[in-house]
């Protein structure tokens, strides 16, 4: 399967770096145009699920938004992939509209960017509790549904 995975908030913990700047919660501080993208903590267990996807031989990328008014994020983003998860360095889309992927998976914490309309499965991280743990149980079942109906026919 192909699969899409979001940066921010699902591989890069962005919340934790908000809250931690100097400016947060004062008026006007807009952490998107901010926050060095390059220097987020990795989620938890997010590297470590990664690997464990493509172990079950997937081909994964990463789909994230870049703030159009920081265009050092754009840059930033691809510092991160690389440093935290160099499998996925020449993996990566920057996109406003991933409704127009082309996929069987994506997943993603928000939903104000065509992810609901994404053409296959949208994972909602985060929302309901799904964590990690979740998703990665959610693929491996996928995937088995999948090696199943190759084999019967």
């Amino acid at each position: 399967m192909r699969i899409f995975i979001d940066m921010d908030g699902v591989l890069a913990n962005f919340q934790k770096a908000a809250q931690q700047h100097k400016d947060f919660g004062t008026k006007g501080f807009r952490p998107d145009l901010t926050l060095d993208f390059e220097k987020f903590e990795p989620m938890p267990d997010a590297i470590e699920s990664v690997q464990k996807i493509l172990d079950m031989g997937h081909e994964v990328f990463i789909a994230s938004t870049a703030p159009w008014n920081n265009p050092d994020a754009w840059g930033q983003k691809r510092n991160w992939i690389e440093k935290n998860i160099p499998a996925l360095k020449r993996k990566m889309f920057l996109t406003h509209r991933k409704d127009l992927l082309m996929g069987d998976i994506l997943i993603d914490d928000t939903t104000y960017r065509g992810q609901k309309d994404f053409n296959g499965t949208f994972i909602h991280f985060g929302k309901h509790g799904t964590d990690w743990k979740i998703v990665v149980d959610m693929i491996r079942q996928m995937t088995e549904i999948v090696k199943n109906s190759v084999m019967d026919q």
